[in-house]
């Protein structure tokens, strides 16, 4: 089944969902196939879909999914096998970027999760020859992840943000006695260098 109609099918007959639709490059069809998939989402009751969003979405069985913490309006984000990186962004819900993790035991996993989410996101764009804009990012990926975990500088590529981060999450694993799962690094970190 085409994974676009499976995500409106599992969103769509929500009460609080007025409208969800597939844009960007792959509903214009000029995607690669490291492309994300970014779905508009209207609500009527945004709190309630906003709650609902992990149960409507776990048929699929996303190894990851959470809020982008650095989105101009909520955007729920999830990865799937494959790796697939799905946006279900909730327009009319304005967002105000989050400051930058502050690593401890229990959010190690969210930012495995982020980071894995963002390498998967970079690497699309760089595919699609979005040089700038994957430079621009891992200044803000230093900024708001790596630096925090412990890294001394911002990488200049994303083959540099893979080695820096596995050394900050080793060293994070260590402070706080507590390992993150490699399933979601398994999945993704294949498909990110050539």
């Amino acid at each position: 089944m085409d994974l676009a109609k499976q995500i409106i099918d599992a969103v769509a007959p929500h009460p609080g969902v007025r409208s969800i639709y597939l844009v960007g490059s792959r509903a214009e069809g000029r995607a690669t196939e490291q492309s994300d998939w970014d779905f508009r989402v209207e609500t009527s009751d945004f709190a309630a879909v906003a709650d609902a969003l992990p149960r409507l979405l776990a048929p699929l069985k996303p190894l990851a999914q959470q809020w982008d913490r650095l989105s101009s309006e909520y955007c729920w984000m999830l990865m799937l096998r494959g790796p697939v990186k799905v946006d279900l962004i909730l327009v009319d819900e304005p967002h105000i970027d989050e400051p930058p993790w502050k690593p401890s035991r229990d959010n190690l996993a969210g930012i495995d999760a982020h980071f894995w989410d963002w390498m998967l996101w970079l690497r699309g764009k760089e595919v699609a020859g979005k040089a700038d804009l994957v430079a621009t990012n891992l200044d803000k990926l230093f900024d708001h992840l790596l630096a925090p975990l412990g890294s001394e500088r911002p990488p200049s590529s994303i083959r540099e943000a893979l080695a820096l981060y596995r050394a900050a999450r080793t060293r994070a694993e260590r402070r706080f006695a507590h390992r993150v799962s490699r399933d979601l690094e398994a999945e993704v970190a294949p498909v990110l260098v050539d």
